[in-house]
């Protein structure tokens, strides 16, 4: 009797061993269907866009790009990735402009036009310049109509901002390359921390999340000390260390 009880117990476990398995080969699968149609709309944003095709020497990643959109990990947050994979790729191809393609004088005006928020002032910019500012100024605007609708503010001037000190961080970089300047370590990691873009990208989760804090918000867009600069600061060094060993990069990093 005791054989057969164990013996009762023993396939019971296996049945349940086996439909726990079926249940998480599904749920992968469903995951993977998931993530592969969230990909598929990503690439076919990147390319409508043609910022690839317009300039040939910089970075086209978007599979890396979309990689990046997967701290948001929630299954529900289907269209939160996808939005942030389009974050990720613009602050990619607007460091590859002012690090292969644009001279300092279109830099500057370049960066203007965005702290002003204003397509007007690059009218005698390069054509690929105002394509990348038209994709910039198009796809943040629309965010902001998102979160607004979504959840009842709009955070448009806090998002205008992020971006522009992100502008302000690549120029200082440009500035230094031209004039050959090198910073002291403690200058560079400052400016470096802003021009990971990790702010741009932790803003935009912010928001796209529902969070409406404002001193969280002021807290991003200022750069303030803390654990936001830490994490930017790895993110350099381990960018700078990894571009170093790096014999195919084509930019100036």
């Amino acid at each position: 009797m005791a054989k057969q009880f164990i013996g009762d117990i023993s396939s019971k476990a296996k049945k349940w061993e086996c439909d726990t398995k079926h249940l998480a080969m599904l749920d992968y699968e469903i995951v993977q269907s998931q993530h592969k149609m969230e990909a598929q709309q990503f690439f076919t944003w990147w390319n409508n866009t043609g910022l690839a095709k317009e300039m040939k020497l910089a970075r086209d990643q978007p599979m890396k790009w979309y990689i990046h959109s997967a701290v948001a990990s929630d299954p529900s947050h289907s269209q939160l990735r996808v939005n942030l994979a389009k974050i990720v790729s613009l602050v990619y191809i607007i460091d590859d402009i002012f690090d292969v393609y644009g001279s300092l004088d279109n830099l500057i005006v370049f960066t203007e036009a965005v702290k002003r928020w204003d397509y007007a002032e690059a009218e005698q910019l390069p054509h690929y310049m105002k394509s990348c500012l038209r994709v910039l100024f198009d796809t943040t605007e629309e965010f902001a109509n998102e979160i607004h609708q979504a959840h009842g503010f709009n955070p448009i001037s806090y998002l205008q901002k992020v971006w522009a000190n992100l502008f302000d961080a690549f120029l200082v970089e440009a500035k230094w390359f031209a004039s050959k300047h090198l910073p002291l370590s403690d200058e560079y990691l400052k400016n470096g921390t802003v021009s990971t873009g990790m702010h741009v990208f932790l803003l935009h989760l912010l928001f796209m999340s529902g969070e409406k804090a404002n001193i969280t918000a002021e807290f991003l867009t200022e750069n303030s000390r803390g654990m936001v600069n830490s994490a930017a600061a790895m993110l350099r060094l381990l960018d700078d260390l990894d571009s170093a060993t790096d014999e195919t990069q084509v930019g100036k990093d």
